[in-house]
């Protein structure tokens, strides 16, 4: 086993991995350059929400497996876990990872091992990391060992998944994939495949773009439902009865670190050879505005307020990166709407509409969009705000209320993917 790992960046994946791997015997560092992170996880304060973090990064702390700084420390190990988000004009920055691969050059020794954990675009490792990484004046590949081993995991369930999920490990050569295996094989229980590093670059960026495409065909079924008048939920499950199908599910939008950015990715590479991809993220990407032009054709006038549930990307998670929540609402006041918008799961503070209860997003509200599909929201009551809204008008983008309950109420209730109004008749 090794005897020191370095882990920089101690966000929604880093800081899970650098747990998993302390509870399991490794001594960690954690680096980031957030200073109130590093702070509160050195107080096993929590800065993101995921479960079972609180008591594995107790166990992590208290047992002096893992300390955290803002500064690297030399290590047998170094994984780099930082964003590589897109720029505005859709193209990838993948300044985190070289600052993050920069950082750790110092302290670099004969015989280290560097794993990328980012979902990066394909050649990352060899145009972006590996310059950085000879500036050690280690020989790369016998003196300096490098891999790609990308996440594959979901935000709730990231440490079932870092246990039980297959992992794919993309080596710069044979030894170096063999040191990043027998690393790993310290928690994970799946399968470990060897590859090159490319390879494994385009596998993870290959498995968020097939749902992403999914996704949007999800998408443009809902659209054809509500032309047809059939309700696209019951269709595709049906569909789905089918041994080679699954269908993903329709919503506002596509949100999150991965499925929203990675994509683009393959379009900047190859956009001659990307038109589906790019296709299927145009018409992701259009979802927010289609929400917001089916909320003024339900109410009709936008003089109104909109009680939002929901700002983060998914259920049960306090993650709004690229959350298509954030876009529907910014087009809703685009057009004139008041809004209010309420998250369970996400720290007040965190967006200017936000309130502190529904209660308060329900005050004098024509309608009830639901845009996230949080447990709290599948038991939210009819009566629970019927009575401070200005209109009973509900909206489900995501098909988690009980509609029929809310319409015996007396609430006129609107299903995304379904265009009758009262869609539950």
């Amino acid at each position: 086993m090794t005897k020191k790992l370095c882990v920089v960046g101690l966000g929604y994946i880093g800081l899970p991995t650098a747990v998993m791997f302390a509870n399991h015997g490794v001594p960690v560092h954690g680096v980031d350059v957030n200073e109130r992170a590093v702070n509160m996880i050195r107080n096993k304060q929590l800065h993101i929400e995921e479960n079972g973090l609180q008591e594995r990064l107790d166990k992590a702390v208290d047992s002096g497996m893992l300390d955290v700084s803002t500064e690297p420390v030399e290590a047998d190990v170094f994984i780099v876990a930082v964003p590589s988000p897109i720029r505005e004009d859709r193209t990838a920055d993948l300044e985190y990872v070289r600052k993050a691969t920069a950082s750790i050059v110092p302290y670099l020794k004969k015989g280290n091992l560097v794993i990328l954990e980012s979902t990066v675009p394909p050649k990352t490792v060899e145009h972006v990391m590996l310059p950085e990484l000879e500036k050690s004046g280690l020989k790369i590949g016998e003196e300096l060992f490098v891999a790609h081993s990308p996440e594959r995991v979901i935000p709730g369930r990231i440490f079932e998944e870092l246990e039980q999920n297959g992992r794919i490990i993309g080596g710069i050569n044979e030894k170096s994939a063999e040191l990043t295996k027998d690393l790993y094989e310290a928690f994970v229980k799946g399968p470990i495949e060897l590859t090159d590093a490319t390879t494994a670059e385009l596998v993870k960026v290959m498995e968020n773009t097939y749902r992403d495409v999914n996704i949007a065909f999800a998408n443009e079924m809902a659209k054809i439902g509500e032309h047809l008048d059939v309700n696209i939920w019951d269709a595709i499950r049906f569909a789905n009865f089918h041994p080679r199908v699954n269908i993903h599910q329709p919503g506002p939008g596509v949100g999150g670190h991965c499925i929203a950015v990675d994509p683009w990715f393959l379009v900047e590479l190859a956009p001659e050879q990307s038109n589906i991809i790019h296709l299927s993220r145009k018409t992701n990407d259009g979802m927010p505005q289609f929400v917001a032009d089916r909320v003024l054709q339900f109410i009709g006038d936008t003089d109104r307020k909109i009680a939002v549930l929901g700002l983060s990307f998914k259920a049960d998670v306090d993650d709004m990166r690229q959350s298509p929540s954030i876009d529907v609402i910014h087009s809703l006041e685009a057009k004139g709407f008041t809004v209010a918008s309420y998250d369970p799961h996400v720290n007040e503070g965190s967006h200017r509409t936000q309130v502190n209860t529904i209660e308060e997003a329900a005050d004098g509200a024509s309608m009830i969009l639901v845009l996230t599909n949080h447990r709290e929201f599948m038991k939210l009551a009819p009566a629970d705000v019927k009575g401070r809204m200005a209109e009973p008008i509900v909206y489900d983008t995501k098909n988690c209320l009980d509609l029929p309950a809310w319409k015996a109420a007396g609430f006129k209730t609107h299903l995304l993917g379904d265009h009758k109004e009262n869609t539950n008749e």
